[in-house]
This record gives C-alpha cells, structure tokens and sequence, in this order.
C-alpha cells in the first residue's frame, strides 16, 4: 500500500493584514490530495425493499449485501471526488436474527438494540456480520473481494475499531488459534484487576433495564430474563448491575488498566491483556488490507493506549490511517500529537456552528467557524474531519434540522474547503435523504437507523434496483448531487485548498462568510451566505498581501462556471439567499 502523507505539526499563525484575519501554516509533509470520505452501511446502501415494517425481519424489510457494493455503484461514489469509502456495520456484531444454521445464534433481545442490532455491539472481533453475505459460510471472502474492488476503483477502505467496549454476549468464534476471548481468564471476585478484561460488579446479577412502555414487534422476544453473574460494568462508564433504557446497556467496558473507582489510577506495566489483544485485531483487519480504522469514542481509550498502537500497527503498515471520534477540543492536541491519530472529529466545533447557521437559528454566527479556526483547532486545523451529517447526526433534510437539504449548500462549501484536512459525505446526503421512519429505540430521530433492517427510499431512488443511473432521481436530487460531485472533486483536488494559506475577509454580515485560500500558483475567494432573504452584493478590493503587486485579469466561479466581474484590484460580487460562490481569480 502507499504511504499517505499526513500533514503534522501545523503551526497557527494569526496576524492583521489589511482589516483581514490571516492564517498561515508550516508543515513538515501535506497530502497530494484532500481526503474525502464516503460513509455507508453495507446492511442498508444495497437494500431495495422500501415496505419498511416498523422493526421488521430481515425477511420482511430486506438487507443489504456487500456484493451489492458493485462496480457501478463503486463508479458513482468515486465521482462524487471520493478518496476513502468508510464501511459502517462490517464487523459480526449483536443481532436477533438467528444464523443457528452456520453456528452463530441470535442474541438475546433483552440487550440487543432493534431488531439488526448495533454495530457499535461488536459480538466477533474476527468475523463479518453474516447479514451482509450472500453465502453466509463465505462471508469472508466475500468482504475481502469488497476491499479488492473498491481499491482497484483507486479508493481507500476504512472500517469502524470499536475499542471501548463490546456487546454483552461477546463470544468469537472465527477467532484465530491460540487467541483468546474476552475475560477467559479473569477474576470474577475482583471489581476491578489490571489482570481483568472487564469491569464487574461482584456478587450481583445483571439487572435488564426496564421495558419500553411502547408495545412493539420485539416486546414479546424481551422476558427481562437475560443472565449475567457477576454483572459487567455498562460501556458507557456505568459501573452498576441496573444500567438504565438510556444506558449502553448492551455493551460491557474493556478495562485499559484504569481502576475507575480510584481516581482513575493507571495500571499500564506490565501492557494489559486489552491492549495486546486489540493490537492483535487491528493487525488482523490491516492484513487483509482495510486502508483505516475509525476508532469509536477514542476518548474513552485512555491516550496512552494509541500512543503505543498506532505505532505499532504502522511498522507493519504504514499507509493506515486512525481517525477518532472525539468531543473535546480541549484533548485534540493531546490525541493528535501523543496519541498519534492522524485525523479527528470536527463536531464540538465547526459542525455544531454550522448547523445554527443552516438552521437558521437566532443566534447563529458566522463569527462561530471564525473561532473554530482561531481558537478550538488552532494549530492543528488540517487534521479535522469535517463534515455535516453521519450516522450519528440529524439528516439535513429531516423536518427536525433543516427541512430541506439546499439549506445546507453554503455551510457544505464551508465543511469542504475550510481547511486541508478530510472531509466527509454519508451515503444518501448528495440526493436529499430525510431520514423518516421508526428504528431501534420506537422513535422518528430524524436519522437514518442503524438498528434495523430498512430500505433507505431516496438513496434509492439513485441506486435504481441496481442500477445506479440515478433513473429515479427529480430534477432538484439531480441537480443537488451535481452539486456534491462538483464541490468535492474541487476541494479534493485544489492545491489552495490542499495545501493553501487562508485569509478571512471580513464582511461585517452576521450570516455571510468570505475567506480567500491560495498558493503561488491558486487564489480562491470562497462566499457564502447563509441569510435566506438578502443578497451579498458588493465590490470587494482584494488585500495587496494577496495580489502582491499583479493584476486581476479573469475571475470565475467553478461551481456554477460563470465568470465574475472584476477591475485589476477588486471583485464584484453577487451573492443569493442561501447560495456560496468559489471564485478563482
């Protein structure tokens, strides 16, 4: 595999020049090109059932298969500018659909989320998750020949690391010889050992939170008869037999050597059991040639533990890459530079500000990605993944964010070419997917599900029963993933937007943004208004630290391809509601 170059050790610079905050950077290496994600569950992008039956059956609602991740649909996901396809809900995890015939049993609804289950609930660190296959008994192979055909398209594959903790039943039974499970060797009298994989809580049962009190297809599969003696501690730091329904309840925490009921007091020599035992399944996963991992709640991994992995895995491979999922910006400099990830989570930060300004909110701000840059990611701004939705997150297009995804294009041109670091797109954003319909917890969320057997109805729309032509999609879906494929492949592969100093142009409008990215060889002006009402309609001299003494000649805007009037020192700019302009000039 190719080594990535990843740019470390940016160094924030800000200074005034001319009434203009700059921002520059110095850095040891940069990427050729600007990484750009692409999430999808296997389980849900190939699916072309559409009845969706509120917690239907596999039979009922239909799966997705890893060969339905064809040539065609590896093509269209390619030209939306993608580097990197992120394959959500890969490995086996907790589920209630019996797969008894190949050796794999359902799991107890009790602590099962949905009727598919989470695939954050990882049940088999060393299998697939046997929905996926077409022939359940070559589920393995048949991943492995997904990794070869998105990699021969000239795309990465990233698959989620969930090291904090894993499904209640955890058991492996495609686990390689010589290794061992989770807790085959600990001391269920002690609450807590540096010699232990869990937590317990001795002496007691498990406690099965109480049922819903929405009746539903699954109440009847839940007796509250689940057995666990002595309890396990709950993944989310629950350290009780009697998690509660807002709990993690179907994950138990792995112990790193952290003795929680005494300050936290480490325990990392000699290296716990944990530890060598996720080193052994990353290696595992990399060797058959998974490009990057997107490691689960990083932050509830002591850093310690990365800064000895990561290094570790990339003797053997030096091409992955580790993204984090993370909340705390106070801790992003720790992650990044002890902890060796390459990239983390930009949500605490540019995602929440821009979702207030697509929303709409009274106090939204654009002065809120002025901080983000000055403030939360200084120095460090270009090893943030951006991005406004994930399985996580609100669909933009749902009633409860914004209620219709043009809302969005202005904060989506911002998220892509803020900075030079990665940024992502989940599956069924390019065409507007709303996100309605029940899942796993009896609630509409505005999300899409990720607890059960579902067709995705806009997605689908593009996926044309196989085909995908995008036969299906309106005149407004085409038009917006036109938008997305234009976008991304400019930011991908913009040397200003790669690799460029930034300077933000002060506009005096509470819901309109400007900064300028360029190199010696590219200058961008990048607009966007957010105000849903007014036009950003002026003449903008350009800052002499940015001419150094030349001319204006030509200016366009590559989004829409229309040139933009210009003197040899100014532009003139015209702006729409809810429209964002990328001027070269």
């Amino acid at each position: 595999m190719k080594q990535m170059l990843i740019g470390t050790n940016r160094i924030f610079l800000s200074i005034i020049l001319t009434g203009c905050t700059f921002v520059g950077f110095s850095s040891q290496s940069l990427a050729q090109r600007k990484p750009v994600i692409y999430q999808l569950l296997p389980r849900l992008f190939g699916n072309k059932q559409s009845q969706n039956i509120p917690y239907g059956t596999i039979q009922q609602n239909g799966v997705g298969k890893f060969a339905d991740i064809s040539n065609k649909a590896l093509d269209g996901i390619k030209e939306l500018g993608i580097s990197h396809v992120w394959y959500t809900g890969v490995i086996a995890h907790a589920s209630l659909t019996d797969y008894s015939a190949f050796g794999i049993p359902a799991d107890d609804a009790d602590v099962v989320k949905g009727r598919a289950g989470s695939p954050y609930a990882i049940r088999d660190y060393y299998d697939v998750d046997p929905d996926l296959a077409v022939d359940v008994k070559n589920r393995m192979a048949e991943f492995e020949a997904l990794i070869g055909r998105t990699q021969e398209k000239g795309m990465k594959v990233i698959i989620d690391f969930v090291p904090n903790h894993v499904a209640r039943h955890y058991q492996s039974l495609a686990k390689p010889n010589g290794i061992k499970d989770f807790g085959a060797d600990d001391d269920l009298m002690k609450s807590f050992s540096p010699a232990n994989d869990y937590y317990y809580i001795p002496g007691k049962d498990f406690v099965v939170p109480p049922k819903s009190e929405v009746v539903n297809a699954l109440t009847a599969l839940e007796d509250q008869k689940f057995k666990e003696s002595p309890a396990k501690a709950t993944g989310n730091n629950v350290f009780s037999a009697s998690p509660s329904k807002d709990d993690w309840y179907e994950t138990v925490k792995l112990n790193y050597g952290l003795d929680y009921a005494n300050g936290e007091q480490q325990y990392f020599n000699p290296t716990p059991g944990v530890w060598l035992k996720m080193r052994d399944i990353l290696n595992y996963w990399a060797a058959k040639g998974v490009d990057g991992f997107r490691c689960d709640m990083a932050e509830m991994v002591p850093v310690a533990f990365w800064a000895w992995v990561i290094p570790e895995l990339k003797k053997a491979h030096p091409g992955l890459i580790f993204i984090g999922e993370a909340y705390n910006p106070a801790v992003y400099q720790t992650y990044l530079t002890k902890g060796h990830f390459d990239y983390l989570y930009d949500k605490v930060g540019l995602y929440d500000g821009l979702k207030k300004l697509i929303r709409n909110e009274p106090e939204a701000n654009v002065q809120d990605i002025s901080k983000v840059w000055q403030v939360q990611t200084a120095g460090f701004g270009d090893r943030m993944l951006s991005f406004l939705e994930n399985h996580d997150e609100e669909r933009i297009a749902s009633a409860g964010f914004a209620g219709d995804a043009l809302y969005a294009l202005p904060a989506m041109v911002i998220s892509a070419t803020l900075s030079g670091g990665p940024v992502m797109l989940y599956f069924g954003q390019e065409v507007g997917e709303p996100g309605k319909g029940m899942e796993g917890f009896g609630k509409e969320d505005n999300r899409t599900t990720i607890f059960d057997y579902q067709g995705v109805p806009e997605h689908q729309k593009w996926m044309n029963n196989g085909a995908f032509d995008g036969a299906l999609l309106d005149s407004k879906q085409q038009e917006l993933r036109t938008f997305y494929k234009e976008l991304m492949q400019l930011a991908a592969n913009s040397e200003a937007i790669t690799k460029g100093e930034i300077l933000e142009i002060p506009l005096g409008e509470s819901r309109m943004y400007a900064f300028v990215r360029y190199t010696e060889g590219q200058r961008l002006l990048i607009l966007a208004n957010f105000d849903r009402t007014k036009t950003l309609e002026r003449n903008l001299e350009m800052p002499a630290g940015i001419l150094k003494n030349r001319k204006i000649k030509v200016s366009i805007d590559l989004l829409s391809k229309l040139k933009v009037e210009n003197t040899p020192q100014s532009l003139y700019l015209k702006v729409l509601p809810g429209t964002a302009q990328i001027i070269e000039f």
